[in-house]
């Protein structure tokens, strides 16, 4: 059987580099995989403060996001914020800064979510577990650890003057890496002595790996079937050393394909996408607030989430999936309706591998959101046709329990 969630004292050691790709006297903090990356070729970037990888000699771009789409990639995600929520009062803690049902949620599993500002805005997407040793792990976005993290031990201080019983830590010196792919079970499951087919999507398990205790969490942002594994800082050039020593179809991946993957699944890019200025009926993301929080009306918010999600006829802006004719739309690039007027703008954009089509999402007015919708996508001075389509602009393939 898979083990209970833990927990580990060592201390974090997170350094502080130069990238090579920038000037010396930029500073960027690195991951403890970050000298493994040079070695490995990887083109280091700065991305949200920290060096990471957008690509590597072996793969181009696109030969990296398919083969993540037929084998295994890599990525090396520690500079994500990973956080433990103790505490009797935890449930009742997280609730009042997400919109999640977390006290729904089943021991050992989770859901992405969102924690959102008194205006309905979204201050981050968020994944939360409920582990059964007695603890809630929450990942955030890089790019909002600071804040977050600022957010988060404020309105614990609060909770606590109230008298709650929580308690915030961030996991101390913990790598994380996702594994993606149809063959990432058949690859792991090599150094893993309990069957992961047992291990459906948003369930997470203390493994061993190859002897390298482990969090395992079936998850991730790229579509495909896939685990995050957090793992201590100290074995985490190991782990990734093992994991590739299995076979030939496990290849390290970067930022460049991560992105591509990620948005023909249909999922947000925070800051590009969604940010506090969105709220989830704006971004289409109610599917994350279940019939009891939204009855409840009790996450931050709440009142103009829910005015919005019951309007009729609805109004304002709608985030939508966005077929290009002829030419990539990027972010910023106007959408108009048939008749020349802006209609609203694209957040994200690029070529889809896949289907070869050039796939975008935008921002439109409500009534531009039917699919099969025709409407324009002006790139620099010239106006292309476009459609709008639903997302996953692909299928997903997240491995859930038999029906």
């Amino acid at each position: 059987m898979f083990g209970l969630l833990g927990r580990n004292s060592m201390r974090c050691s997170r350094q502080i580099v130069a990238s090579r790709n920038l000037s010396s006297i930029h500073e960027l903090k690195k991951t403890p995989l970050f000298d493994f990356h040079v070695e490995k070729g990887g083109k280091m970037v700065d991305f949200a403060g920290w060096a990471l990888p957008v690509s590597y000699p072996d793969l181009s771009h696109v030969e990296s996001h398919l083969h993540t789409r037929k084998g295994v990639s890599i990525f090396d995600v520690s500079h994500m914020l990973q956080l433990h929520i103790h505490g009797k009062d935890r449930v009742k803690f997280i609730e009042s800064i997400l919109v999640a049902d977390v006290e729904s949620l089943a021991e050992n599993t989770g859901t992405l979510s969102l924690m959102t500002n008194e205006n309905g805005g979204i201050i981050d997407d968020c994944i939360v577990h409920k582990s059964s040793a007695g603890f809630l792990n929450l990942v955030c976005n890089a790019g909002c650890a600071d804040k977050d993290l600022a957010h988060i031990n404020e309105r614990c201080s609060a909770a606590v003057s109230a008298g709650l019983d929580v308690a915030v830590e961030v996991k101390p010196a913990h790598s994380l890496i996702a594994v993606q792919g149809p063959k990432m079970q058949a690859v792991l499951q090599e150094g893993v002595k309990d069957d992961l087919s047992q291990l459906y999507f948003n369930h997470t398990a203390l493994v061993d790996v190859w002897g390298i205790p482990c969090r395992v969490t079936r998850c991730g942002y790229t579509g495909e079937d896939g685990v995050e594994i957090s793992v201590p800082d100290d074995r985490v050039v190991e782990l990734v050393e093992r994991l590739m020593g299995t076979s030939d179809d496990v290849k390290l991946a970067g930022l460049g394909a991560r992105d591509s993957l990620r948005l023909e699944a249909g999922l947000c890019l925070y800051g590009n996408d969604i940010d506090e200025t969105t709220t989830p009926v704006e971004g289409a993301l109610m599917w994350t607030i279940s019939k009891r929080r939204r009855a409840a009306r009790d996450f931050p918010g709440a009142e103009r989430i829910m005015e919005q999600f019951l309007a009729k006829p609805k109004t304002g802006k709608r985030r939508v999936g966005v077929i290009v004719d002829k030419a990539p739309a990027r972010p910023h690039y106007p959408v108009l309706n048939m008749e020349g007027q802006i209609v609203g703008e694209v957040t994200s954009g690029s070529p889809s591998p896949c289907s070869g089509q050039n796939i975008a999402m935008a921002y439109v007015d409500n009534k531009y959101v039917k699919n099969g919708t025709p409407l324009q996508v002006q790139v620099r001075k010239r106006v292309f046709p476009a459609t709008k389509v639903a997302m996953p602009f692909i299928p997903t393939q997240y491995y859930n329990p038999p029906k």
